[in-house]
């Protein structure tokens, strides 16, 4: 472990409460218009050039980042004509976070043998939905980013957080990388357009790869995206078919970290770089605290994690797939990603009290008020969680394949 560079901030006690004046109901994307456009296509020596100080920051390239009205409309249409079968099949979706990837017992009695199938079909059901209510706010990407920023929007803490991840991955024009768990694409898009590398997306839901495909096609980008169950192994790649590759918050799915690791090895090529920001529970976390124990049984399905990974197993995991660890950190300033998190549920708390009255009035069906309160349940004790340092959404590991 002498290689890698490990910074763990100091624990401290839990916020309490929430000072709501500290915010507003509206988007976060009209708090800062003051991180400038920039262009398209930047050269690796540009990428190179970029401070990496949270009080000088690069612009961040918005250039494909879709127009957020368009998108909430279209999301907001898409969630109206939902049938009722799509509407229970994402509320029934929710029994799987209830359980755990490491307790094989209990998958098998509650979904039997053949649970990692009835798990995909939940998952699948799941996101096919849970797009689209995230595309009412800021969160279209479905991760809440970490906190690279304190001035900047939700958004902007997205994008700049992606241009550090094609600096960590050493992303130049025409190479090729591959992106798990890759959504709408719009990661894609923005990881084309900043450093002119092609990305191969991978993505449980064919809606979601659709509309990838689609805006990648808009973009003028030659993106390409696949429909697949990251837990079905091998993937479908050839070995050595990719320069880079990099996740965001698509590992809570995953079964088996260790089995997956060792597929990524094989299809990256010598030398390669490996990018992971994904949930984990730290140390401070204690499964007997009664506390503890609550916290993480209302924030795993708010989140969306089947698994409760840690650091140290992601570590080992990396290593025993071959790989060498040179990074494994929290990004956020001062290690917490809370404001953000606070900055979203204000949001769509807010959303949900027009969608209430809307619903009242008759003039939305019903199950938009189903449907709204499901996502917005529980985001105070994910921050919460995230203020005593018990768990993130935003651990970082890079990584390395070594070189012939």
């Amino acid at each position: 472990m002498a290689a890698v560079s490990v910074s763990q901030p100091p624990i401290t006690p839990a916020i309490p409460g929430r000072n709501d004046s500290s915010d507003s109901s509206r988007s976060s994307q009209t708090s800062t218009e003051k991180v400038k456009l920039s262009s398209p296509h930047h050269t690796s020596s540009s990428l190179s050039k970029h401070h990496h100080g949270h009080d000088s920051r690069p612009p961040v390239d918005r250039s494909v980042s879709p127009k957020r009205w368009k998108t909430f409309f279209k999301a907001f249409k898409h969630i109206h004509n939902l049938t009722p079968k799509e509407v229970e099949d994402f509320m029934a979706s929710y029994e799987i976070y209830n359980l755990d990837w490491a307790n094989e017992n209990e998958m098998i009695k509650a979904f039997g043998p053949n649970y990692q199938q009835r798990v995909g079909d939940c998952l699948r059901a799941y996101y096919s939905v849970l797009n689209h209510l995230c595309s009412l706010g800021d969160v279209e990407k479905m991760y809440i980013p970490p906190l690279m920023d304190k001035k900047a929007s939700v958004l902007d803490n997205q994008l700049l957080y992606e241009e550090s991840i094609a600096r960590d991955i050493g992303l130049k024009p025409g190479m090729k990388v591959l992106d798990l768990g890759c959504g709408r694409g719009r990661v894609a898009a923005h990881m084309t357009s900043f450093s002119g590398a092609q990305v191969t997306g991978l993505n449980i839901d064919a809606n979601q790869i659709a509309q990838a495909k689609e805006w990648n096609e808009r973009c003028g980008f030659s993106n390409e995206f696949v429909v697949h169950d990251q837990n079905d192994l091998p993937l479908p790649f050839a070995d050595e078919s990719f320069d880079a590759f990099y996740e965001i918050q698509a590992l809570s799915l995953c079964k088996d970290p260790a089995a997956s690791f060792k597929e990524i090895y094989r299809v990256l090529k010598p030398g390669a770089k490996f990018s992971l920001l994904d949930w984990v529970s730290l140390p401070p976390y204690n499964p007997e605290d009664p506390v503890h124990a609550g916290l993480m049984r209302r924030v795993k399905p708010l989140i969306g994690a089947v698994g409760t990974p840690t650091p140290a197993g992601f570590e080992k995991a990396l290593m025993d797939a071959g790989f060498t660890v040179t990074k494994s950190d929290n990004p956020s300033i001062d290690g917490l990603q809370a404001p953000l998190i606070d900055k979203v549920d204000i949001y769509f708390r807010s959303v949900r009290r027009v969608i209430h009255g809307l619903v009242r009035l008759r003039a939305l069906p019903p199950h938009f008020k189903v449907l709204i309160d499901r996502l917005c349940l529980d985001g105070q004790a994910f921050v919460q969680m995230d203020n005593m340092r018990l768990i993130t959404t935003t651990y970082r590991i890079i990584a390395e394949k070594p070189s012939v």
